[in-house]
């Protein structure tokens, strides 16, 4: 995984948690919301971290192997 994967899977995380956040801020104000649809929101705002943490934790171990490899 490269460092600009790594950038993406951040920015569509960030992405995903900031509409759900905007959509849980329209559900409290006079905005129409829909339970539907704030599910589907919180289930991509938690996909788009888990792969974020998957990729993070797979560069982490990949990192580690390079490690020791080249002692």
């Amino acid at each position: 995984m490269t460092g600009g994967d790594l950038a993406r899977l951040e920015a569509e995380a960030r992405y995903h948690r900031e509409r759900l956040s905007l959509y849980r801020a329209r559900a409290y104000g006079s905005g129409t919301t829909t339970p539907a649809r704030l599910r589907e929101l919180e289930r991509d705002a938690e996909f788009a971290e888990l792969r974020l943490q998957t990729a993070r934790e797979q560069d982490t171990s990949r990192r580690k192997e390079s490690a020791w490899a080249s002692r």
